[in-house]
């Protein structure tokens, strides 16, 4: 069991930046596949950025190519978002994720077994 605690959103203007970041409180995170998964109101979860357990791959949706980052430091048990150029419709709660099997990217949200509680971001315009 994987246990992920979510920190660093919050209100932030158009345009502006946030780092959310998610830490393992007990087990490693150095073997997972991790992602994370945004849900707006009244819709689907949906992948925003994924990334390998070593960091040398990542996946990352059209709507936030360009825009996100994701990375990781498994020798803090730490994976981080950096979202730049954050726009209104970014607005949502970002959940990280982890997998327990795979060590490679994994694409779909629904493909995902450990959750964080979720950290809010949203964005004025």
């Amino acid at each position: 069991q994987v246990q992920l605690v979510e920190s660093g959103g919050g209100l932030v203007q158009a345009g502006g930046s946030l780092r959310p970041f998610c830490a393992a409180t007990e087990q490693t995170l150095s073997t997972h596949a991790m992602g994370w998964v945004r849900q707006a109101r009244g819709k689907e979860r949906e992948i925003v950025a994924a990334i390998n357990w070593s960091g040398g791959s990542t996946y990352y949706a059209d709507s936030v190519k360009g825009r996100f980052t994701i990375s990781r430091d498994n020798a803090k048990n730490t994976v981080y978002l950096q979202m730049n150029s954050l726009k209104p419709e970014d607005t949502a709660v970002y959940y990280c994720a982890a997998d327990r099997n795979s060590r490679g990217l994994v694409y779909y949200a629904v493909q995902y077994d450990y959750w964080g509680q979720g950290t809010q971001v949203t964005v004025s315009s």
